[in-house]
């Protein structure tokens, strides 16, 4: 059975960037990308004992297996990855920084739990163990990951706007709680 909790440790966050690295479009196929998503960005270990100091990540686990991720980023972390900045100065420019809101910094599934539930997982364990903290959860997609837009959209993601920066078109999402 899979189940859906913080992060425990540094094994945890090692297994995280494991299951990333071989998510980053470096490491797919184009066929792959098109079919499952990619990931983005590409942090470090130091990186993640960071962001899980201020507020853990979560992580779903089949017996000790990693289901995938979800990597919890407050707005204390944005100096932590400077290829976020387009997205936190958006943020700031639609007036988001009046609201209660944390960033996902990354969510991933395992290529043998998707179309399993785990990204929905993910999600409600956010909900529940950090609405009294937070009131909504923002993320932005890239326009080429259309399988991560859509299940975002399914969750309960609503677009804010679109933008282009440096590395990419975006999507700059919001899902209030």
């Amino acid at each position: 059975m899979i189940e859906a909790r913080p992060v425990a440790g540094d094994a945890e966050l090692a297994q995280i960037l494991e299951l990333q690295r071989r998510n980053l479009p470096r490491n797919l196929d184009e066929r792959e990308i098109a079919e499952y998503g990619f990931v983005t960005v590409e942090h470090t270990l130091d990186v993640l004992r960071r962001m899980h100091a201020l507020a853990p990540s979560i992580v779903a686990k089949d017996e000790g297996e990693l289901a995938g991720y979800a990597l919890v980023m407050p707005v204390e972390c944005r100096s932590f990855i400077p290829v976020l900045q387009p997205m936190f100065q958006r943020l700031e420019a639609l007036g988001t920084s009046r609201q209660r809101f944390f960033v996902m910094g990354q969510i991933c599934v395992a290529k043998p739990y998707r179309g399993r539930g785990v990204f929905d997982l993910l999600y409600r364990t956010h909900r529940e163990l950090l609405r009294d903290r937070f009131d909504s959860v923002v993320t932005e997609v890239s326009v080429r990951n259309g399988r991560s837009l859509r299940a975002h959209q399914r969750v309960g993601f609503e677009e804010l706007e679109r933008y282009r920066d440096a590395t990419d078109e975006w999507v700059l999402l919001i899902w209030n709680w």
